[in-house]
């Protein structure tokens, strides 16, 4: 299985972007996926996860700014983040399956003062 994420870049505190993860392989089923990010120097932390079933859980954080969603037919998991602070500066990355489970290679968000 392999992740492809896309979508990180820079924009301006306020702003919003977009990120996509698109799987390849056949574990994608059932499978709950997620976003999870790292800043320099911290833990890598769970943003916001989905079910196959469409269930969602977010961060405190991102709740109400962030909203995950998946298309099961195209195996892809989408965020769309705004109203975005500097403090969601990170690495953000794609997953299926948990901790235990596959991870996309990471996609830069740095959000500007």
């Amino acid at each position: 299985v392999q992740l492809q994420a896309s979508g990180g870049g820079l924009v301006q505190a306020g702003g919003s972007l977009r990120l996509s993860c698109a799987a390849s392989g056949s574990i994608f089923s059932i499978k709950t996926m997620g976003w999870y990010r790292q800043a320099p120097g911290n833990e890598r932390d769970m943003v916001a996860t989905i079910t196959w079933y469409g269930s969602t859980n977010y961060a405190d954080s991102v709740k109400g700014r962030f909203t995950i969603s998946r298309d099961n037919a195209k195996k892809s998991v989408t965020l769309q983040m705004n109203s975005l602070k500097p403090e969601d500066t990170a690495v953000y990355y794609c997953n299926l399956g948990g901790g235990a489970g596959y991870w996309g290679q990471g996609t830069l968000v740095t959000v500007s003062s």
